[in-house]
């Protein structure tokens, strides 16, 4: 009876113990919003937006201004962030459409569950994990269910028909909520995922009386990124409420640059078109779909309070869109498992306000440009202050020095030709390191059958 009991005991400390660890880790949440410009924060002088929420948020962590995406559209870009590897190195190279979209772009039909995987890392690590609002990792019928991405809540659009949700009226902020709340008391993951800005445009009556001043498509777009901007707020403010946003720590960014504007003004469907896409890059020269900075520079801010430094910008960390995998895992004290391969690298001293030296390069391969002014570009690596553009069908390359010219605007290939030999050879080794084909275990049943 007395080993009875003193068996008891210890197994008592020991899950105390481990209970206690568990509620000292930080909650994670990633928001991640669609097609805004780098431009499109108040703080980063929008002519037209007013983004509050977030400026304060920025103002209470570090604003950094040298953040970059992994793609300049959505699907890969989110890929990243999900998997801490190249898009391309999951044969993901476009946003998911239909199967012959992807026979012709030799990519995958969904993100392959069995890659390695954010939030499955945090789930076995002890946190409960949720996605909520944009999933687009896969569009065809038979593409796995969210929870096979180590999810133990979700509800989301473009995805799986399992808990589906409306792109409008920030329902995934809803959900987001209620999953705070829920799970206040243990260690949790968010990947709030936001629609905003992406068309169709939604906007609601209430923000469009708020903008009614400006032009029509000003007055959208700003009543979109309003929206977006409120998202940020409303969990802001709730972290507060329950007094847990000392031990939250909080991420905003977006997947890809703004989207390019033309006259479409409706969309296939509910809502509005193009024509509203009036999105700033602040200076950034492209867009949406360019490997240019305009396309992949974005809006990163981080918060975390007694950790994070208040009101700090940091305009010389080198942080992309693959370092948040094994950041967040340094930040929730979770090792990164043996047989993992990252492609990016922890950049939490630079969380920290700490110097942070970039030791990997930054690639990026593009398959959707069509050769106009800014899309050209197919290829593109970025290694110390040296980022190198590329059309290998063309021959086409430019070489910018990005610590003096921020904006890509002064090409110096043929002023630095064994610069771009250097970084010509980074790019051909890694291009080689890529699979020629999709998992299997990333295919469509339809598309196993046209084989």
């Amino acid at each position: 009876m007395k080993h009875m009991i003193t068996a008891a005991l210890f197994g008592f400390f020991v899950q105390s113990a481990f209970s206690g660890v568990l509620q000292s880790r930080p909650n994670i949440i990633f928001i991640f919003a669609d097609d805004w410009g780098y431009g499109d924060m108040g703080k980063h002088g929008s002519t037209f937006c007013q983004t509050p929420h977030l400026d304060r948020m920025a103002e209470e962590g570090i604003d950094f201004a040298n953040f970059t995406v992994n793609s300049p559209v959505c699907s890969p870009s989110r890929v990243a962030v999900m998997t801490g590897q190249f898009p391309a190195r999951h044969s993901i190279h476009q946003h998911f459409q239909g199967i012959k979209a992807h026979i012709k772009r030799g990519m995958a039909d969904w993100l392959d569950p069995k890659a390695p995987m954010l939030p499955r890392m945090l789930k076995e690590a002890g946190y409960t994990t949720g996605h909520f609002g944009k999933w687009h990792l896969g569009s065809v019928g038979d593409s796995p269910t969210e929870d096979a991405y180590g999810y133990d809540r979700f509800a989301t659009f473009n995805g799986s028909k399992k808990n589906e949700i409306p792109k409008g009226g920030s329902i995934g902020v809803d959900h987001a909520e209620q999953f705070i709340r829920e799970f206040k008391d243990k260690p949790f993951f968010i990947n709030l995922w936001l629609h905003e800005a992406h068309t169709p445009h939604l906007p609601q009556k209430r923000f469009m009386e708020k903008f009614q001043h400006l032009e029509e498509a000003e007055q959208v777009y700003a009543s979109i990124i309003a929206e977006g901007d409120e998202a940020v707020g409303r969990i802001l403010k709730l972290l507060k409420e329950l007094n847990i946003d000392q031990n939250t720590l909080v991420v905003f960014s977006t997947d890809n640059g703004p989207e390019h504007s033309d006259n479409s003004k409706d969309h296939k469907g509910q809502g509005l078109g193009k024509f509203y896409s009036v999105g700033e890059t602040g200076g950034l020269k492209g867009e949406k779909r360019s490997l240019f900075a305009g396309g992949i520079r974005v809006p990163f801010v981080v918060r975390w309070p007694g950790v994070v430094p208040a009101g700090k910008t940091d305009t010389t960390s080198i942080v992309t869109a693959v370092d948040l995998l094994p950041t967040f895992l340094e930040a929730a004290g979770v090792a990164l498992p043996a047989n993992y391969k990252p492609d990016g690298e922890s950049a939490m001293a630079a969380f920290k306000g700490e110097k942070f030296t970039r030791t990997k390069p930054i690639f990026w391969e593009w398959r959707g440009g069509d050769n106009q002014a800014y899309t050209w570009p197919s290829l593109g690596v970025r290694d110390g202050k040296w980022k190198l553009l590329v059309n290998r069908e063309t021959q086409k390359m430019e070489l910018y020095d990005l610590e003096m010219d921020w904006a890509e605007k002064n090409d110096l290939a043929e002023k630095y030709p064994e610069v771009v030999q250097k970084l010509s050879e980074k790019l051909d080794a890694w291009k080689q390191s890529l699979p020629t084909e999709p998992s299997p275990s990333a295919l469509s049943k339809a598309r196993k059958k046209k084989k």
